[in-house]
């Protein structure tokens, strides 16, 4: 796949001041020299790289555009092999035809993300640094833009090196033992590899904590609001997006279906998912909206639980709790309705309690602010600390605390250190693959496919 030359346009579809087309591979400036002459009449394989050079693209023998291009050649390229860029006029068609020109002449069409990928499979890019492309590209706050940015200056990848190489010193100890087990030629003893493992262990475990604060700022947190009939669910969802999104009204049972958004409140991002009414109905169509809010609560990352604050609790709130009282997610009481004459008072067993009034927006930074507190636990430093951001991160590295935790119950039991070997080289490969070093073709492929065709 790499001996090809592939080649996308890298801007925005559509017109502008300027369109960029994206080619690399080893023949790419050689390609480009065929229907590129610069002003200058130096040959595009004797520019400099890294310059800026003017010129005019020819098609079918005539100058269509004056352009600039950047040359640059391997290894000193984002993908690592010899590349260029081309910066026309932003026309749709001509865009299109520049592109079509390098085609004719040798070049294919690049796949989304296999610029990036390029770059992952030459080394220029780590698999967590190349994600970080992506969540650059979708950073919606000011904290997932920082938290991207510190994944692409190898923060990340730079912790998990370190815990990787505690391993590999465990590992190397172990071969020396297992290899010459009456010339102590190890330099660890069994004592100071189960002090190793430990202290790796524990570096895990801090990345773990991470994880749901990274996953709140990156990806978002699936939110949903629920409770029974009439006490203002809709409403509080039309006040956190700030527009009237769902129909509002005093009939019990308006809202049948669910209603998904997504919005910033604060530092988290939200999936907000608006839930029908929870009580019993003989509404067959009001049942299934039911059934849809019971699912989606069994998945929920974050409960809104809205009360009327107005009105004494009845046998319909006392259910609904009892219902979410069973889930795991964090819950936050949102007593609605504060601007009338409050007789409600909060029920126990949720993790904060935020009286807000989606009439005229009163208690919507407090709900921001009880949302940070619940994902953001701890005082982070995007220039020097890790963090884990997304499932396969997170999965990766629970599987690696299992076995490093396995290699010490061995060494703690009283084996001797050759019996923890296996377990430290699956510990070593499920780190590995965090930062792809030991990461399988599908998925590799299925990140990738989630960049848009140019990057």
């Amino acid at each position: 796949m790499l001996i090809d030359t592939i080649a996308a346009i890298s801007s925005p579809y559509g017109k502008g001041a300027v369109s960029m087309i994206r080619i690399s591979g080893d023949e790419s400036i050689s390609i480009v020299e065929r229907v590129f002459k610069p002003r200058s009449g130096i040959s595009l394989l004797d520019a400099p790289a890294g310059k800026m050079i003017y010129g005019d693209f020819y098609s079918g023998g005539e100058v269509i555009d004056d352009c600039l291009v950047a040359i640059y050649r391997a290894p000193h390229s984002y993908t690592g092999e010899d590349s260029a860029e081309i910066f026309c006029h932003g026309g749709i068609f001509l865009t299109e035809e520049i592109l079509k020109e390098l085609f004719l002449c040798g070049a294919r069409a690049a796949e989304p993300g296999e610029f990036s990928k390029r770059a992952f499979i030459n080394g220029k890019l780590s698999l967590s640094q190349a994600e970080s492309v992506i969540n650059t590209i979708d950073a919606e706050t000011r904290d997932s833009l920082l938290l991207a940015r510190s994944h692409r200056n190898g923060v990340f990848s730079k912790e998990i090196d370190r815990i990787y190489n505690m391993l590999l010193d465990v590992a190397s100890g172990i071969y020396a033992y297992a290899d010459y087990p009456d010339e102590d030629l190890s330099d660890m003893t069994a004592d100071e590899m189960a002090l190793s493992l430990k202290e790796s262990a524990e570096a895990v475990k801090k990345l773990l904590s991470t994880y749901t604060m990274g996953k709140a700022i990156t990806e978002g947190v699936y939110t949903v609001i629920a409770g029974k009939p009439n006490t203002g669910k809709s409403s509080v969802l039309n006040m956190l997006l700030g527009e009237k999104r769902a129909i509002v009204s005093g009939v019990e049972g308006t809202t049948r279906d669910r209603i998904e958004e997504t919005l910033v409140l604060g530092k988290i991002k939200l999936r907000l998912v608006d839930t029908a009414g929870i009580r019993a109905s003989d509404d067959e169509i009001e049942k299934v909206g039911i059934d849809m809010s019971h699912d989606a609560l069994s998945r929920a990352e974050l409960i809104l639980a809205v009360f009327d604050s107005s009105s004494p609790p009845d046998e319909k709130d006392l259910l609904f709790i009892e219902e979410i009282s069973a889930l795991s997610a964090p819950k936050i009481a949102v007593m609605n309705k504060s601007d009338l004459q409050g007789v409600f008072e909060c029920p126990n067993g949720f993790d904060k309690t935020v009286s807000v009034s989606a009439v005229n927006g009163y208690g919507k930074d407090s709900l921001a602010k009880a949302i940070e507190e619940l994902f953001i636990t701890q005082k982070i430093s995007y220039a020097t600390d890790a963090v884990v951001v997304n499932a396969r991160q997170k999965s990766a590295l629970e599987r690696a605390l299992y076995f490093i935790e396995c290699a010490i119950n061995a060494l703690d039991s009283g084996f001797t250190p050759d019996v923890a070997c296996t377990d430290v080289e699956s510990a070593m490969s499920s780190l590995g693959e965090c930062d792809g070093r030991s990461v399988s073709v599908n998925i590799a492929d299925a990140i990738f496919r989630r960049f848009c065709v140019g990057k």
